[in-house]
């Protein structure tokens, strides 16, 4: 088939979490023939040149330069607007002028986007099927938001997640099958009540390159992962730091952390002044790191979807600490693959019984990778994917079919 791929952040290289899912989407089309062309934005010359890899797993790409200043101007114009804020975001006229012409020039058997703030370029296109992959749905994240930003920021941000939740459900009838990441968001998307065709499938990792080493840990050094100009990850470690840390010290003084991640801002560099804690700002390789500490924290109290960062963790053999939140994003049970807790009392525990505890955190180890194994490996998630595509295929080629059939009747 030929298929127009379209998403909100240029898929290559696939080092961040909005990039790894549709490179891993990308390449799997293409592996069983799909003639798959790529139409996405990049934000800097640099961001434009690594971009061209995805050439050698893909038939084609269109790439649009887009200025950060400029697209924070067109966030402010749709304030007055019905149109949510992030679309504007993710807006480029000179995107839309490609896909346009791509459109004309070629015909496509099957258009995919991932990422709701990208549906604005093909939602309109008809004749053709159309899945929508939401990933998680960004409303719910922005009316969360709402709740930890001070006024008037919070009131920006439930308008902005009550605008995007309008547009998602208009997006969903607009398209022939909408999926997201996790059960969890596939509920919400249901609960919408829009009557459009919806699925699901999970977020793989790449168990092959996040694997263990073999090598030893410090039983003193916990660790977490995650771009920190990223607020949900701010957000947790500074709450980690205030309210979890001082009970950790007060048990354990010879604890240690490092928090790995790239743009740290101000407050978050500033963390690292606390006993014990440390702030690595971008690292060329974060394994090294996350391999070599005795578990990796995860206390998310805002986690849409599956969080990448506790699959790589698990993945490689390194036990997890996380929160209710982000644990409803992993194919896993508590207490068996990981450990869930969400009051700074319970986190506490849950962490010192891991580090206390030679014998336990090698039972966490080795069930978390077994779990990434069969769970969430990307072969599982695409077997998911190519039903799903078969799916919109089959009811699509029904549909017109038999509007022929009603056509054709006197």
């Amino acid at each position: 088939m030929n298929i127009l791929y379209v998403c909100h952040r240029f898929p290559f290289p696939p080092k961040r979490g909005g990039k790894i899912r549709p490179f891993n989407m990308i390449r799997h089309l293409t592996a069983q023939g799909h003639r798959v062309t790529v139409c996405s934005l990049v934000r800097s010359d640099v961001e434009a040149e690594e971009a061209r890899g995805i050439g050698s797993h893909c038939a084609d790409f269109e790439m649009a330069r887009v200025h950060d200043p400029v697209q924070a101007l067109r966030m402010v114009a749709r304030l007055p607007l019905t149109t949510p804020s992030s679309m504007g975001y993710f807006h480029s006229a000179d995107l839309a002028r490609r896909i346009r012409a791509r459109l004309a020039e070629r015909r496509y058997d099957l258009i995919f986007v991932h990422c709701s703030s990208v549906a604005q370029y093909v939602e309109h296109v008809e004749g053709i099927p159309k899945i929508l992959d939401f990933g998680d749905m960004d409303s719910q994240k922005w009316l969360e938001y709402a709740h930890y930003k001070p006024f008037p920021l919070s009131l920006g941000y439930r308008l902005e997640g009550l605008k995007m939740l309008a547009a998602e459900k208009r997006l969903a009838r607009r398209f022939h099958l909408c999926t997201a990441t996790t059960r969890a968001e596939w509920q919400t998307l249901e609960d919408y009540g829009t009557g459009a065709a919806t699925d699901w499938f999970p977020n793989g990792v790449d168990s092959s390159f996040f694997a263990p080493d073999g090598e030893g840990y410090d039983a003193d050094m916990l660790s977490f992962i995650g771009r920190m100009d990223y607020y949900p990850n701010q957000e947790c470690m500074q709450r980690f730091c205030a309210q979890v840390w001082p009970l950790l010290k007060a048990r354990r003084p010879s604890l240690k952390l490092v928090i790995v991640g790239a743009d740290p801002s101000p407050a978050i560099r500033a963390l690292g002044e606390l006993p014990g804690v440390s702030v690595t700002g971008t690292v060329p390789d974060v394994r090294p790191l996350i391999r070599r500490s005795a578990l990796m924290v995860a206390p998310l109290a805002i986690a849409r979807g599956t969080q990448n960062k506790i699959l790589e963790a698990m993945a490689m053999g390194v036990p997890v600490v996380t929160s209710s939140a982000a644990a409803g994003g992993v194919d896993a049970q508590a207490v068996k693959h990981f450990l869930v807790a969400d009051t700074p009392d319970e986190t506490a525990a849950a962490i010192l019984r891991v580090v206390e505890n030679a014998a336990e955190r090698q039972r966490l180890a080795a069930a978390g990778r077994e779990r990434m194994l069969t769970q969430h490996a990307w072969p599982h998630s695409m077997q998911r994917l190519d039903r799903i595509i078969e799916r919109c295929m089959t009811s699509h080629a029904q549909a017109c079919a038999y509007g022929s059939q009603a056509q054709a009747l006197p």
